[in-house]
């Protein structure tokens, strides 16, 4: 069994709550910027002042409102700084901060309430509190807002006056690392969500030694970010406390139609970013180029790009790393087209952090090469964060990177990852039979995932022991590098291989819309492409990840869905992951005709 670990870098006393973070950094600089609430098309400064003083307003208000330390207080919102808001002033009240993903149903709002018991609710406007109401009849609504006129964050500071600082300090003190600061629900993928019980420990800890883990971006002068992920998923509320943490300028936005100009008056200088993005980038601006009659170009570049990224990490395994004629096309690129590219992310970055899903090797070689450094880390909801990652010093693509802080990753026998260390979750809450399941003897999380750690302790991610596929022939099929390829392709949303005891491997492919319309024009079809034009192409994208593979890996047949896969239909999670289960069950009559002799 091998097993890599990585010490603790801080340490912090036992009686810590994340709240402390942000006590500190009001404590070393009170006026500092700490966020950035966008009016118009400004960005305004909030101050660390400015925002410990909402954050201890709406506490009150809370505690005034009945909620004592140890009870659930559910959010349901879009990503906003109101949010932020809500969080910190959840935990100065000594309460837990129960996430709900703003896309969710009634019917799924209404098992995460019941479980975590929540006294209050948090929602973003009416259309989310309908939502609440019919999965909760009488529950007590706040919403967001400060000036709706009803019962909302006004309304709860206004009540809240009369609750002393002694009350609110009492409150806030009577939380250690070991207490339940939050309860994240699992995207239920597999079945009902599980409520993973995240503790301050959890958070605060990994706020802290991220910091200095990642010095180059976090204590980097001026360093900021623009926060676009769902702040209902663990990785993106980790971050924003890092960012609280380090005094790191953080500013929020939801808005797809506005992201891209957001970015650029923002200008952040690091991004947290899901793969799906640099997916939708790669294949938008080479489908750009290849309508400007610069296609070739665009592919040199990107060659070059990936090149140059490969030759860089040859170099860090004791390679020569890019050779003369390398560095002088990789040159001539970079002033006319790997500019433009990072504009796209606002001018200013130099890293991004991947995480939530993988993102295949091609595709962070090509924007590593082009200027945007990809430092793709691993983890889970029960890892509170990432577990492991890449740093700016330590990068080797197509890994998840090395352990975090206070974390040891090992590999059993199965070739399962399994991990122990300060991110690791409590359990799952009122589940003792996940948790017997979840844990070996020796406390080990066991994450369901395939991998192998280099010599150096780098983990690569090969796949998921439950989407392992074994044909009807014994054949053992990982479906995430195939994915992977596919996806590579404009045309191709999403990609789901299939052959768990069947006699051999297929696949589901779903069109990206907006690619094949610009696909249809750039190809200068009168009107819609055919549709034996549009297969004979995504052929060609089947062909390309079958050159990955083996023969008896290889998908031999495939399917184009008339339909897309988004988070209302019911086929991805919020963070944009596939739910497989749901795929294959529903469309289990395109799947038999795949097999049809």
């Amino acid at each position: 069994m091998r097993e890599a670990t990585t010490d603790l870098l801080v340490h912090l006393p036992e009686d810590t709550s994340v709240t402390d973070l942000l006590i500190k950094q009001h404590g070393r600089a009170p006026q500092g910027a700490l966020y950035a609430v966008k009016s118009g098309t400004e960005w305004l400064d909030v101050t660390a002042d400015n925002f410990l003083s909402q954050v201890r307003s709406l506490a009150k208000g809370l505690i005034n409102a009945g909620v004592a330390p140890g009870d659930s207080v559910a959010v349901m919102s879009k990503t906003r700084f109101e949010w932020t808001v809500a969080d910190l002033a959840i935990w100065f009240a000594g309460a837990v901060t129960v996430p709900l993903y703003e896309t969710s149903s009634a019917h799924q709002v209404s098992w995460i309430l019941e479980d975590s018991a929540a006294v209050v609710v948090l929602v973003e406007n009416e259309e989310k509190a309908d939502v609440v109401r019919q999965a909760k009849p009488g529950v007590r609504l706040y919403h967001m807002n400060y000036d709706d006129g009803g019962a909302d964050f006004a309304t709860l500071t206004a009540e809240g006056a009369g609750i002393s600082d002694d009350a609110l300090e009492a409150a806030r003190t009577s939380r250690s690392l070991k207490d339940v600061a939050s309860l994240v629900y699992t995207s239920g993928t597999t079945g009902r969500p599980k409520g993973c019980e995240i503790t301050h420990g959890n958070f605060a800890l990994f706020a802290v030694n991220t910091l200095e883990f990642l010095p180059e971006l976090l204590r980097e002068e001026n360093a900021r970010t623009l926060m676009f992920l769902p702040l209902a998923h663990v990785l993106a509320r980790a971050v924003q406390l890092v960012c609280l943490a380090g005094g790191v300028k953080l500013g929020h936005t939801s808005n797809a139609t506005e992201l891209l100009d957001d970015l650029a008056a923002y200008k952040p200088t690091f991004l947290l970013v899901v793969p799906r993005i640099f997916e939708k980038i790669y294949s938008t601006a080479g489908q750009k180029a290849e309508a400007a009659g610069k296609g070739k170009v665009f592919e040199a570049a990107a060659a070059t790009a990936v090149a140059y990224s490969r030759a860089l990490d040859a170099a860090t395994r004791g390679g020569r790393g890019p050779g003369l004629t390398l560095k002088a096309r990789h040159a001539l690129f970079n002033k006319l087209l790997y500019p433009k590219l990072r504009a796209v992310f606002g001018g200013e970055v130099t890293h991004t952090v991947s995480g939530a899903s993988p993102l295949s090797e091609h595709l962070a070689h090509f924007f590593r090469g082009a200027g945007i450094n990809v430092l793709e880390g691993y983890g889970l909801t029960e890892s509170t964060a990432p577990c492991t990652a890449n740093t700016v010093s330590l990068t080797r693509v197509g890994s998840v990177g090395i352990p975090m802080p206070g974390t040891s990753i090992r590999i059993d026998e199965d070739g399962e990852v399994q991990v122990s260390g300060v991110g690791v979750f409590k359990g799952y809450h009122n589940n003792p039979e996940a948790n017997a399941d979840a844990f070996t003897d020796d406390g080990f999380f066991r994450t369901g995932d395939l991998g192998s750690l280099d010599d150096d302790g780098f983990l690569t991610i090969t796949g998921r022991k439950k989407d392992l596929i074994v044909t009807a022939a014994g054949k053992n099929v990982a479906p995430a590098p195939l994915e992977e390829k596919l996806r590579e392709h404009a045309l191709v949303a999403h990609a789901v291989v299939v052959g768990d005891g069947r006699p051999f491997i297929t696949a589901l492919l779903t069109v990206d819309p907006e690619a094949a319309e610009q696909w249809t024009s750039t190809n200068k079809y009168d009107g819609a492409a055919p549709a034996s034009a549009i297969r004979a192409e995504l052929q060609r994208a089947v062909d390309s990840a079958n050159d990955l593979v083996s023969k008896a890996e290889q998908i031999r047949k495939f399917e184009v869905l008339d339909t897309e896969f988004t988070i209302e239909s019911g086929y991805l999670t919020p963070t944009l992951k596939l739910k497989r289960t749901a795929v294959v069950k529903d469309f289990a009559a395109e799947l038999d005709r795949l097999y049809a002799p």
